[in-house]
This record gives structure tokens, sequence and C-alpha cells, in this order.
């Protein structure tokens, strides 16, 4: 049975994912369709801006739910070493989808090198963090609070360190999954929103449901304050680093990601508490089927499938190709989640054919 409180997780947790599925789709239009010559225009920048923020907040929420399964194993009992474990395989169920994806792709990408198999994608990193942040179900969970944060601080940090040291020793595979890339989303810094995101996830598995609008509201400020703080500590003249690119590796522009994604996790849990009516919401389907919407749309935005409109649109194009998919998105959404009730109302109209059952009359 769900409760009025694990509803009020759901939802608003859902709405956050919907909006990163959103400017996803947007940003990938825009990446893959609009003209060369346009990409230096005020709308592709704006689109691209926006849309370095669905990773952040996929991984973000990845540690939220891997901080709630870590909690759910911890108040059953189970000993330690079994936490870890179940902890552990759901990093294997990320690396099975981020590997059937790879597969998937490369057989609809034909020709295409055999390395594309192995590129290291948002999955990738998921099930790569998700394994050694396993280690963190051997803590309670009001330990993991300040333990994922400090970790999380610590990978952010470490980042332009990382692409600083020399790699040649290390094998191709390594340095994609470890080293800072514009091509990959490698550990680091992006497992640093994994582990953030697990710190709050267990605040929110810990704080009592009258409490929950205070935390919201303190993740509110500590989102606004983190946004001003890294904007203002970018603009200094000087770095507390030889080299650091802040698209790239710089701590500034992770917490200010972080800060973003902090307001809109406050935002939604009141959006959903006061704001948004009970029943069907458009933004929170894309929510709950995001993982599908991702795998879709990648192969129609980057395949070979609508291969006539790439790089071949202008902005006002580029945006009616966004709305549509979008809408086509999320008719895809709502048909899988809803496959029953659709295929109960086609019957009805006519038009789904069901086969009669042996031995009925006529036969």
């Amino acid at each position: 049975m769900r409760t009025k409180t694990s509803f009020y997780r759901l939802e608003y947790l859902d709405w956050v994912r919907g909006i990163g599925a959103l400017i996803m789709l947007q940003g990938h239009v825009f990446d893959s369709f609009l003209k060369n010559d346009l990409r230096g225009s005020a709308p592709y920048m704006l689109s691209q801006f926006v849309g370095g923020m669905p990773p952040a907040i996929f991984l973000f929420l990845t540690g939220v739910t891997l901080a709630f399964l870590m909690d759910s194993t911890e108040r059953k009992g189970l000993p330690p070493l079994q936490r870890v474990a179940t902890a552990f395989r759901r990093s294997g169920y990320l690396f099975l989808l981020a590997f059937a994806f790879r597969i998937q792709l490369w057989i609809f990408s034909q020709p295409a090198p055999w390395t594309d198999l192995f590129r290291v994608d948002i999955l990738n990193c998921m099930g790569f963090g998700v394994a050694l942040f396993s280690l963190m179900a051997l803590f309670r969970t009001a330990e993991r609070v300040r333990l994922c944060a400090v970790i999380g601080l610590a990978i952010a940090f470490a980042a332009p360190l990382v692409s600083q040291m020399d790699w040649s020793f290390a094998p191709e595979m390594v340095r994609n999954y470890l080293v800072p890339d514009y091509r990959f989303f490698a550990f680091f810094p992006w497992a640093a929103y994994l582990a953030f995101g697990m710190s709050a996830g267990s605040i929110i598995r810990t704080a009592p449901q009258d409490a929950m609008e205070r935390a919201m509201q303190w993740a509110a400020i500590i989102g606004g304050a983190l946004i001003l703080a890294c904007q203002y500590f970018a603009g200094l003249p000087f770095s507390i680093y030889a080299k650091s690119d802040y698209w790239l590796n710089s701590p500034a522009q992770i917490l200010s990601k972080l800060g973003v994604t902090l307001l809109l996790l406050a935002l939604a849990f009141l959006w959903t508490r006061y704001a948004a009516k009970d029943g069907w919401s458009w933004v929170r389907q894309f929510g709950t089927t995001s993982l599908l919407v991702y795998w879709v749309h990648i192969e129609l935005v980057y395949g070979h499938w609508l291969w006539f409109w790439k790089n071949s649109l202008n902005v006002g194009q580029t945006v009616m190709a966004a709305a549509c998919l979008i809408l086509l998105m999320l008719a895809l959404s709502a048909a899988k989640t809803n496959r029953y009730r659709l295929k109960s109302m086609l019957s009805e109209w006519g038009w789904w054919f069901t086969p009669k059952p042996r031995g009925a009359a006529g036969d």
C-alpha cells in the first residue's frame, strides 16, 4: 500500500526527472539538427547551456534511489555484507542496460567501429559509480548524509588534479572511465552527483514527514548559495589549480549544477504538494519512463532514421522538430505505462484484434 508520504516522495522525484528528460530532448535535437553555421547563435548557445543539466540531474536522482535502497536493506536488518551485495547488484543491472544500449546503437549504426561498443556513456558511469559506492551500505543512513557529501566534494575538487596527471601508463578504457573528457562520462567529475544524491536521499529517509518542508527550504537556500558562490569564484582572476577547464572539470561548474538541481528538487516538492492537481501530469509521465525516452530518442536523433534533418534545419524548424519529438516521446511514454488501458480502449473501438481461444464456438 502506498502511503501519503511515499506518494509525495515519489511524485516530486519523478517530476524532477521529467524536467531533466524534457531539457535533454530539446538539447539533443538542437545538437543534431541545427545547421552548422547557426551553432554560434543565441538559441543554440542557450539550448546547450541548459542542456548540460540532465546528466547531473539523472546521476543525482540515481544516488537518491540508491540511498533509498540502502536504507531499506538497513531497516530490514540485513547484515552489512548482504546490504553491500544488494547495492552492488544494482550496478550490474545498470551495466547490463549500458551494454545492451551500446549494442543496439552499434547494430543500427552500421558501418560503425567495434570500439563504439565500449563507449563510456552515462549508464556506464552510473554502473561504475554505484559499484564503488555500494560500500556505503556498510554505514548507517544517518552516517551517509555527511560521508557522501564529503565524498562528492572530494571527487569534484579532485577532478582538475586527475586531468593534470600523466595517464599514459593506463589502458584507454581505464582512462575513459576515470579521467575527465568531453567525449565520455568519466568518474571524475560526474560521480560527484551520485555521491551528492546519496547524501540527499539519506536526508529524505531520515527526516520526519513534518520536517520535509523545512528540509526543502534548506535545499533551496543551499542551492541558491552554491550558484552565487560558484559564479563568484569562477570569475576570479586566479585559481588554486595550475590548470582547470570550467566546462570539463571545474568544481565551480559541478557545484553550480548541484545548486540548480537542489533548487529544482525544492520547487518540485512545493509544486506537487501545493499547486499540482490530482491526476495525470505530463511532466511526471516523462519522469516515470525516462530510461525508455532516453533510449528511443537517442536512436531517432543521432541514428540513421532522420538523416535528412541532420545539420540542415534553421532555428524555427529545429524548435518545431524538438516539439514534435517531445510529443512523440510523450505518446510512447503514455503507451508504456497505460498499455493495458490503451489495449482495452482500442478493443472497444474495434482497432485491436484478439484471437479467439481454442475450442471457442465457431472454430
